[in-house]
């Protein structure tokens, strides 16, 4: 569990709490693009919900930091590489940032009635 200050909560819930649907929506599009280079939607989406799975398993068991594990899975001019530095160029890290941003900014009016 994690402890949080009350001042923070509006923070927790645009990060946690709508965290998982923004896991479901990478999956989504991870599937889409998976159907985009030939799989069966049923392929894609065993495929896609095992990577993040076993993603963020590594993640907790191993206690390294997400850079340097998406650095150890990443070949310098490889096929990973192509697709982070596409990501990059549409600006993904931006994206993600605003949206948590918008969530917490909704969560602060919901906390004053609106």
């Amino acid at each position: 569990s994690v402890r949080v200050e009350e001042e923070q909560l509006d923070a927790v819930t645009a990060l946690s709490g709508s965290g998982p649907a923004y896991v479901f929506f990478l999956i989504e599009s991870l599937v889409r693009a998976g159907v985009e280079q030939g799989l069966d939607e049923a392929t894609a989406l065993a495929l896609a919900s095992q990577t993040v799975a076993g993603a963020a398993e590594l993640l907790l068991q191993t206690g390294e930091s997400p850079s340097t594990l998406r650095e150890n899975v990443t070949s310098p001019n490889g096929t990973t590489f192509a697709a982070l530095e596409s990501f990059r160029a549409s600006g993904f890290d931006r994206v993600v940032r605003d949206a948590v941003r918008a969530a917490k900014d909704r969560s602060v009016e919901l906390g004053r009635g609106g």
